[in-house]
């Protein structure tokens, strides 16, 4: 089989998911959007089910309802983008909790489905989604009057503990949320992280549950074991690969492997990355193409079945520096090729 094996481990998962909840004495969600960051949806959130979690934080009101097949009904499952035009069928048949973005979004909602729960998105700095200080003075008493279930901010720079803009959104958000009586949130991972002043109500980890960073204390979620499709003997000299990149300075052994940009391995890693086998890294030779990779093996006794790229040694954040991006496009970008097991079901 040349198909790769990504394998999830669910009670990591859950380990992360009570690790971050211990660390708040309010509720703590979970946030399951872009399909899990990649891992699925339907399973991750089964897991943090189990573990305790009661309310899931998706991105698009497509992903809420194919969210509420996986769960059936109880959990609270909030939708970042609010209640845009057309999801007015979804937001009521899947019960899902639109989190409003602004007045065109609240004149929606309560003239669509009068009664029906929402919370309210503020943007307390970071100029992406949420009502501004003053469009949110203007409908505060009316939004407030129809008692939202949540009430929430995001940071951008949590992941920089040291950064001033946590502590100017942090001021931010109490001034427009101070004396109300809703719930109130404004950590993910990294505020988490920052202190109990960050915590408010409810925080809903996203990335660190998956094992990324600023959790640095998290377990290693993934691992992917990609399958070697044959070997090569070169000589010194000998190329391989797109462009000649990678020119053999020895008698080598290069195994190809089954996998490459297609399934999410970002093509700008190629120069820096290695797999494993077992405690032994392999390098990376030549470029990444679309469904295969290069590996100089020469340091192996014996070439093993398949290599792993993600593991307790190479973590997606590792991956991650490779590439010069960061953990969370690594995670979300994994291919829908990957055969995934799921371990602690």
């Amino acid at each position: 089989m040349a198909q790769a094996i990504l394998t999830i481990d669910l009670e990591a998962l859950r380990g992360n998911w009570r690790a971050l909840a211990a660390l708040s004495e309010g509720e703590t969600a979970a946030v399951v959007k872009a399909d899990g960051y990649g891992l699925g949806a339907a399973q991750v959130a089964r897991a943090l089910a189990q573990a305790g979690a009661r309310r899931f934080f998706v991105a698009l009101a497509e992903e809420g309802a194919a969210l509420r097949a996986a769960l059936g009904q109880g959990p609270e499952i909030l939708v970042f983008s609010g209640h845009m035009l057309g999801d007015t069928a979804l937001i009521r048949d899947f019960d899902l909790v639109p989190l409003i973005n602004n007045i065109d979004q609240m004149l929606r909602h309560v003239e669509a489905l009068p009664g029906a729960p929402f919370g309210i998105q503020l943007d307390s700095g970071m100029n992406r989604l949420g009502m501004e200080p003053a469009e949110w003075a203007a409908l505060r008493d009316i939004a407030l009057a129809q008692n939202p279930v949540l009430v929430m901010s995001h940071l951008a720079c949590a992941d920089e503990p040291d950064h001033a803009m946590n502590a100017r959104q942090l001021q931010s958000f109490r001034d427009m949320t101070d004396g109300i009586e809703a719930p109130r949130s404004l950590a993910a991972t990294g505020g988490c992280l920052l202190g109990a002043d960050y915590h408010f109500d409810l925080t809903r980890p996203g990335i660190g549950l998956y094992g990324g960073l600023p959790f640095a204390d998290a377990a290693p979620v993934v691992s992917l074991d990609i399958p070697v499709i044959q070997t090569r003997e070169l000589q010194r000299g000998e190329t391989v690969g797109y462009g000649n990149t990678f020119t053999a300075s020895r008698p080598s052994r290069i195994a190809t492997i089954a996998a490459g940009y297609a399934d999410g391995l970002l093509r700008a890693m190629g120069p820096k990355a290695s797999l494993m086998a077992g405690d032994t890294p392999c390098p990376v030779a030549g470029r990444i193409s679309m469904d295969l990779i290069g590996v100089d093996v020469t340091a192996l006794r014996q070439v093993p079945e398949s290599l792993s790229l993600l593991n307790r040694h190479q973590t997606v954040d590792v991956l991650a520096d490779w590439a010069g991006t960061i953990g969370y496009e690594i995670l979300t970008s994994l291919g829908a090729r990957y055969t995934r097991v799921y371990h602690g079901a």
